[in-house]
């Protein structure tokens, strides 16, 4: 675990009714003690209503819910705190500045909180990256890819996949280990042939025609033809204006991809330059 405690917006940057602040590391409840001065920490897992100060000054910042989770059973396996606020840029850059003052504590890097989850064994790579798709996804069947993927279900292939090449370099290193001893006859020749029945699972597992990639990035369309043809309803973007629109690019969703087309405007363009 790291010893020390960061903190960022994790709601994003629009304006909004409510705005989610997330500290983690050690300092994490000492900091909400600062900033709620005269309260006790709430219990674990439980919200409460408190007036947020600035500890230097102790101006009154803002009023919202707060609620502490543990460590190690929290996101990122570490002293969680979150910040419920009003989503009002200045109420926000207020409280960071606010918590920016307090000693031990620095803003988060970027996705530094899902690494800290990796670190701490939260987390495994398919599922952090899954949590990037999730955040990213604008399709119904991306968002759908992403869940997946954050339960594990990627990670459970690789999983297995690894049990079992342990269990075959076991045989193997047996066989060469222990040539003198009692060995079954055959135990070489059931490594090799889980070994070959790995191999084909995995290149069956990569030879689908990156399906997963495309699903996750998009795809791009060149649309060619007249002017005002109207190309963008012939790929299904609806309410497309060919009259208004004419060569411009725009995004679109088709059977579940994300689309970005062009017109013959911008191709040709392209092709000048």
């Amino acid at each position: 675990m790291s010893d020390t405690t960061i903190f960022a917006l994790a709601s994003g940057g629009a304006r909004a009714g409510v705005a989610v602040l997330r500290l983690s590391g050690p300092g994490a409840a000492d900091a909400l003690a600062a900033l709620t001065p005269g309260k006790a920490v709430p219990a674990a897992r439980r919200a409460a209503l408190r007036d947020l100060c600035d500890p230097r000054s102790g101006e009154i910042l803002d009023q919202g819910l707060v609620l502490c989770f543990p460590g190690p059973g929290s996101f990122t396996g570490e002293d969680v705190v979150e910040l419920h606020l009003h989503g009002g840029p200045a109420v926000v850059e207020g409280v960071l500045a606010a918590l920016g003052r307090i000693p031990g504590l620095r803003p988060a890097e970027a996705g530094e909180f899902t690494r800290r989850a990796f670190l701490n064994g939260r987390l495994d790579l398919t599922q952090a990256e899954a949590i990037a798709d999730l955040v990213a996804a604008e399709t119904s069947e991306q968002r759908r890819q992403a869940l997946d993927q954050a339960a594990g279900a990627l990670g459970q292939i690789y999983e297995g996949w690894r049990t079992r090449l342990i269990a075959a370099i076991a045989h193997v290193e047996a066989g060469i280990d222990f040539a003198d001893e009692d060995l079954p006859k055959d135990i070489d020749r059931a490594a090799r042939d889980a070994l070959a029945v790995l191999a084909g699972e995995i290149s069956a597992h990569l030879d689908d025609g990156r399906r997963g990639e495309r699903l996750r990035a998009g795809v791009h369309l060149a649309l060619l033809g007249r002017p005002n043809a109207g190309r963008g309803h012939r790929v299904g973007t609806g309410g497309h204006d060919p009259g208004r629109d004419r060569g411009a690019s725009r995004p679109g969703r088709r059977a579940g991809h994300r689309c970005r087309h062009g017109g013959p405007a911008r191709q040709h363009g392209r092709g000048r330059a």
